[in-house]
């Protein structure tokens, strides 16, 4: 599997380099990217095969949210077939495990979790890099992480947790500090099998009866961006320093003959935060939500829609100046030096946190010369 593969018109500065499951996982919880999820009822096969979404890197086969509970023993037999379905045509070298996306399976309670794991077969396993624990708190938290553990000891493989930080107790403001630092003890033991967090943003706007239009990003929206600052500033930090990944976009455009602006700035970051028109609102919005994202130090970003993911994905490539900038400072000791394009101050131990998530960021989605570059990214066939 490859980021940015889809493409093969733009020259990188710097290519991505391939992953999988089996990727050191210091490394490989940067190159989840845009995570498409879709009901576990569908029948994906068949895209999968036929590589259908050459961009799709990371999916969810949602137990949860996307179905409704009286289909869940349908969606269960389903992804069971999804999956003998791929271990079938991988013996038969129809295809190979590089052309696999990453397979993650939102699970619906840790009660499900438990019984649904417990008849998957040794290969079944084998294909899925980790499961979404929706509704992670405190209460769950040990129950959901030490099955996984059982799991990993059981089949001898690699599978991670994915939580989902989405409870009213996150939510709300009486509660929230209590339960993330609750949270985030019962994580530290189990730390290597982490992967990442998600967030759920549109509960989080459920619990105050809040919805963002193609206007407005989730950061305008007070109390869910209160919510997410909180969640990156325990977790995203220090010695915790989870990656996170940023909340879904809800709007799409499937204008397969859409035109992009030209004539936009050098650095494409300042003309959508100027409200300029690049595509259409659905998009502009989406481009400008990623900006804000990164900005704030999320990694990837759920969605519901294919359309999405080379956006998502185009935008965490690096720029060479970034990366510069990256390998001097984790390649000097101390101290402050100028940059190689003379233009700022790099401060080695401040900025050095920085520096090592655009070294690892670089390695996922590579490095492009300059801003101008992600239009040609997301606007390539």
């Amino acid at each position: 599997m490859k980021h940015q593969r889809y493409n093969n018109k733009v020259e990188f500065v710097k290519e991505p380099v391939e992953f999988n499951k089996y990727t050191e996982r210091e490394f490989l919880q940067y190159c989840l990217g845009a995570t498409m999820y879709m009901p576990g009822t569908k029948d994906i096969a068949p895209a999968i095969l036929s590589n259908k979404w050459p961009e799709l890197t990371s999916m969810v086969m949602c137990f949860e949210d996307a179905i409704d509970e009286k289909d869940l023993p349908q969606a269960e037999k389903n992804v069971k077939k999804f999956l003998d379905t791929l271990n079938e045509a991988l013996e038969q070298e129809k295809i190979t495990n590089n052309d696999l996306p990453l397979l993650i399976v939102r699970v619906r309670n840790v009660e499900q979790f438990k019984r649904f794991t417990n008849s998957l077969t040794k290969e079944q396993i084998s294909l899925l890099t980790a499961f979404n624990f929706p509704k992670f708190t405190s209460d769950n938290a040990n129950d959901y992480l030490s099955h996984l553990r059982e799991l990993n000891y059981k089949h001898d493989e690699i599978l991670y947790g994915m939580p989902i930080l989405e409870s009213k107790a996150i939510a709300f403001t009486e509660t929230r500090i209590h339960e993330l630092l609750s949270v985030r003890n019962v994580m530290k033991a189990y730390r290597d099998l982490i992967l990442n967090i998600r967030v759920g943003a549109t509960d989080f706007s459920s619990y105050f009866g809040v919805r963002r239009n193609m206007d407005y990003t989730i950061y305008d929206i007070l109390m869910v961006r209160d919510c997410l600052s909180d969640i990156l500033n325990l977790l995203g930090r220090g010695e915790e320093d989870y990656i996170i990944s940023a909340p879904v976009w809800e709007f799409f455009s499937t204008d397969k003959n859409m035109k992009f602006k030209e004539d936009i700035d050098l650095d494409i970051h300042d003309s959508l935060l100027r409200r300029e028109p690049i595509a259409n609102p659905a998009v502009d919005g989406l481009l400008r939500e990623i900006i804000l994202d990164k900005a704030n130090g999320f990694v990837g970003k759920t969605i519901i829609h294919p359309s999405h993911i080379k956006y998502v994905n185009a935008l965490q490539a690096v720029t060479k100046e970034e990366y510069e900038d990256a390998v001097q400072i984790l390649e000097t000791e101390g101290g402050v030096v100028k940059s190689a394009t003379a233009n700022k101050m790099n401060e080695i131990n401040p900025h050095r946190s920085w520096a090592q998530k655009i070294f690892y960021k670089a390695k996922a989605y590579g490095v492009i010369e300059r801003g101008a570059d992600y239009i040609k990214l997301f606007s390539q066939d």
